[in-house]
This record gives structure tokens, sequence and C-alpha cells, in this order.
């Protein structure tokens, strides 16, 4: 296997159409895994995956074709790039063809977290030993009356994006989640986090909260499908914040396909969705949630655009102050449109108010605490109806105390009607959501009061 930056080389120097763009990602994972209060596997790993993609022009027209593998053998690069170049020369004219990134954008990206100062510096790897200072808080919470399971998983991801009008970008991306299922006398409870280096997880406090939760649960309360006032904590709010920035498209909303659709035409950018305070943003800067400040993609959708490969990303309000601030355009489409450039960035923060989780719960005559939702699936894509079904621990506040365990429910709710009906917005502290965490584990939520969150049936779901 040869150097990244060398197979970069490779293919730029195989290539015979009128552009290219080449992206390799090498990743280095390592992972943990216990249960029944037992250690039980550890691996690590390296992967590559090399993309192709190839862009024929033909006047105002372009046509792409992009091919990826895994296959790390330098001899298999030139068919790598004769296979892009065969579909690019198939392809119908791409929509969103635009001019490649160039000129000043052609440096390698220097300085930020995460940053290489030179294109050609050795790749880093990740090794099980971050997780020592994880295993030794286990092994002594495995002496306590809950039974432990769990995963601990890093990832060093190191992209590399270049093209043929000579841009040279690279970042380095840590991704790291710990969570952890504690299970006494029948009750479960969940509780997890990311985390980008393993350096301070707070497993200790982890393991302090997932008891306090099974001491809530040596009650149990039978309650009815229904409306219920409801606690979500940062991790229930950072699954159902995640879905909605990923369903808001430009195009989609312009076209009037989406939630984000006005109906009069347009879109509801600038339409008030909330009176709390409320801002959602992405930030490549935000601390301690740093990620990738630059465009990298192997395909196109409504989001992300190939052509915008090597483009900066920057702050984007989703909603600032409460108002619908932004949706996500590629180049082409906001030249389309007549709209700003936004791209995503691979972290959401949400931010507008002050008060804990537990000043709320003292503040709550009678609510439901609801601490994780689980297999959220879509059930209409206009209105963000989504259902799903809470798991490890639903909790019933009275008088400012938290009385007992709450059978699971399934539920039926849209991340923008919870915004609209919201009355109240916590502090913002980093979670990792329960859902979603596979796909995005940089997230800062706050906690959110609904009035009337609707529990459409009971689940059987432990």
């Amino acid at each position: 296997m040869i150097d990244p930056w060398r197979a970069v080389d490779v293919a730029l120097g195989a290539a015979s159409v009128d552009e290219t763009i080449v992206l390799v990602s090498d990743r280095s994972d390592a992972s943990l895994r216990w249960a029944n209060d037992t250690m039980t596997t550890n691996g690590v790993s390296t992967t590559r995956s090399t993309t192709v993609i190839s862009v024929v022009r033909d006047g105002s027209e372009a046509r792409v074709g992009s091919v990826e593998t895994s296959e790390v053998d330098p001899d298999a690069i030139p068919a790598l790039v004769a296979s892009s170049e065969a579909a690019a020369r198939e392809a119908p004219a791409a929509r969103d063809a635009a001019p490649l990134i160039g000129g000043r954008d052609a440096a390698p990206l220097i300085g930020g977290p995460g940053a290489s100062e030179d294109w050609d510096a050795p790749v880093v790897a990740t090794g099980a030993e971050v997780f020592s200072g994880v295993a030794d808080a286990l092994v002594r919470g495995f002496k306590g009356p809950e039974t432990l399971f769990g995963y601990a998983h890093r990832q060093l991801a190191t992209t590399f994006v270049a093209n043929s009008l000579g841009l040279r970008r690279r970042f380095t991306q840590p991704t790291g989640s710990v969570e952890i299922n504690a299970k006494r006398n029948g009750a479960s409870s969940w509780a997890g986090v990311g985390t980008p280096d393993f350096a301070d997880v707070p497993i200790d406090a982890l393991l302090e909260q997932l008891a306090i939760r099974l001491g809530w649960s040596r009650r149990t309360v039978s309650l009815p499908a229904g409306r219920y006032p409801t606690l979500m904590p940062p991790s229930t709010v950072a699954d159902m914040m995640i879905y909605m920035t990923w369903m808001m498209d430009g195009r989609g909303a312009q076209e009037g396909r989406t939630a984000f659709s006005a109906a009069g035409g347009g879109t509801r950018v600038g339409e008030r969705l909330t009176q709390l305070p409320v801002t959602l943003y992405s930030d490549p800067s935000a601390k301690p949630l740093q990620c990738r400040p630059f465009v990298a993609t192997s395909s196109s959708s409504d989001v992300l655009s190939v052509f915008d490969n090597g483009m900066d990303i920057g702050r984007v309000d989703w909603v600032r102050d409460g108002v619908l601030g932004a949706l996500a355009y590629p180049r082409a489409a906001a030249s389309e449109f007549g709209v700003p450039v936004a791209a995503p960035a691979d972290n959401l923060l949400m931010t507008g108010g002050e008060a804990s989780l537990d000043e709320m719960i003292a503040s709550s005559e009678r609510a439901l605490l609801l601490t994780t939702l689980w297999y959220i699936r879509t059930v209409d894509p206009t209105s963000l109806l989504l259902t799903g079904l809470t798991r490890d621990g639903v909790y019933l506040i009275e008088d400012g105390e938290v009385r007992g365990a709450v059978n699971n429910f399934r539920f039926n709710e849209s991340p923008m009607s919870l915004l609209r009906r919201a009355t109240e917005v916590g502090a913002s502290e980093i979670t990792l959501p329960r859902e979603w965490g596979d796909y995005a584990t940089r997230a800062a939520m706050p906690t959110l009061r609904i009035p009337d969150f609707y529990m459409s049936s009971v689940s059987q779901a432990h």
C-alpha cells in the first residue's frame, strides 16, 4: 500500500478527461466491548477508500462519473480512473455543474484542530491504548450492584481531497464514543458520551447517573398512551434536531417537496419556528466539537455537490433566535435560486437557555422524563413526522422529584412541531444521540420542555 498522497498523484497522472477529483480516506479504528461485567473483545483495524470523480465538459454542460474502491494495490488505480471516466462519458448532464474549486484554495489546509501543515505528513493512527482510562473506571464499576454492558469506539480518519486544478486539502478527524447500558432487577438504563480523544471521559459520572436512574426504577408506574408534559434531555433533543437538519435541503424546499417549503412557493426561511430564543447551528471550529472545515463528498445530493469538493465550510445558523435562518445549498443550486451557499458541517449545536436538567425537573409539577429514543423512522416527510420507541428509561416526575419508572411507548412527533410547542429550553451540553450516534457523534443540545409530547401507544420494549 502506497502513501495516500502518492495514490492521489497516481490517479491524477492516469486521468485523461477534462477534470479529475480524487478523494482518499485512511481510517484507523479501535473498539472495546464489555458485557455482564466482563471485558469481552477489543480490536484495531485500518482501511482505505479511494474515489475518483471524472468530469467531462461540453460547453456549459458537465458529465460526471464517480467510482470508489477499498483496494489498496496502486496497480489498481489506473483501472479505477478508467472506470470513472467511462461512467462520466455515459452519464447525463449534471444538474449541479460548477467550476471546480481551485485558485486560492489550491494550497493544503494550514492550522486548526486536526489539520496538517504538510500535504505529505505521515498519517496518524489510533490504538486500543486510548481505552486504558475507560477500562480502569469500568472495572471499578463492575464491582457495583449494576450489571454493565457497552461499547467504546474511536476512529481517526484522514481525508485527502485533490483535483487536477491543483487543489490539495487534508484533514484528520478524531471521532469517539462510549455507550453504557446498566441493568438491575429487570430495569435498564442507558448513557453515552462523544469524545474526540478519550482524554477525560467521565465514566464515574455516567455510572453514577445510571445508578440513580436504576434507583428510580424501584417503583414502576403504568400509564396509557396519550399526550404528556415531557422533559427531553439533550440526547433525545439531538436525535430529533439532527434528523431535522438532514432534511433541510434548499432545492427540495424550493420545489415544494419538504416541510421547509412555503405554502405559496419558495421556502420558509425567515419564518419564526419557535417563540424561544433557540439558535441551531453547525460550525467546524466549535470547540470541542471541531470537524472537517471543507467539503469532501464522493457523490452529489441536494445538500452537497462533487463540484464543491475542497470548498470551505463555515458556520451556518439553521435556526437563529427562533427563526429559520438557512437551508443547505451547493454552489450550483445557490446560483440557480439566488441564495447564499450553505454547506452543513459534521456537528450540530443548539443554544437558548440556562437551566440545568436538575433545575427543570425541580420546577416540574408532573411530567415524564424521556431519557433516550430508539428506532426512529419517517412517517410523513412533508411534515417531518417521525415515529419511534422510548427505551431504557422513561420516568415520572411529581412535585419536582422523580417518583418512579414508567412503561415504554411508541411516539409520533415532528422536530419542527416540538420546537413550535416547546415552552422552555435549558442549558446546552455535549451529548451523544442514541439513535444517530453512529453517524452524528458531535452534538451539543439543551433540555426541552414539551407540554404535550404524544405517546401514541404503549410499547413492550425494555
